[in-house]
């Protein structure tokens, strides 16, 4: 049984998809939810769904090396950050290569970067009157948004629509398709 490590800053919807997706799978499960926000609701999904479920602080992550070493006892055969907002420290991408990914709002390179997350990139999308936007689901490297790209998918901007809109459309691609994507990975 593959493990997938899961690290969330916040509600944790697509946690929610992922581990859903994976309960009753012969070929993975969730081992672990990880957060940066003891008060995360992700946090309580987790424990919900009996998967242990921790929150830790930035020295922990990137100075002590605690959640590397975390990471390293569990042995996961991916790490996805499910709308993580911290940078990946190096030493953690070099512990797990091309076993850390991410998903992201837009359709990258366009719409990316640091604070380009969540309704700060659809607002952006909506703003230059963009006629389409989607998901990107990467590796993560040492860049925010940089890392090379494993799948894309995109959905159309109707006249009208407002950053919540977009942002309701971009919801649904990310829950029906990344949970996808990582089975395909592990498989």
């Amino acid at each position: 049984m593959k493990k997938i490590v899961i690290l969330a800053s916040g509600n944790g919807t697509n946690a929610q998809a992922i581990i859903d997706h994976f309960k009753n799978s012969d070929l993975a499960r969730v081992s672990l939810v990880l957060s940066n926000k003891p008060e995360a609701y992700v946090l309580e999904r987790a424990k919900k769904s009996e998967i242990p479920a921790l929150s830790f602080n930035k020295y922990a992550f990137a100075k002590a090396e605690t959640v590397g070493n975390l990471l390293l006892s569990e042995q996961p055969d991916l790490v996805v950050l499910a709308g993580f907002l911290w940078k990946i420290p190096e030493n953690l991408i070099k512990l797990f290569p091309n076993k850390l990914i991410n998903i992201h709002p837009a359709l990258l390179p366009n719409y990316g970067g640091k604070g380009m997350y969540g309704m700060n990139v659809h607002r952006a999308v909506i703003k230059n009157n963009e006629e389409t936007s989607g998901i990107t689901i990467h590796y993560v490297n040492e860049n925010y948004d940089e890392g090379a790209t494993i799948a894309q998918f995109s959905c159309p901007i109707y006249k009208g629509d407002t950053a919540d809109d977009l942002a309701t459309r971009i919801h649904q691609l990310e829950h029906f398709h990344f949970p996808m994507v990582i089975e395909e990975l592990l498989s």
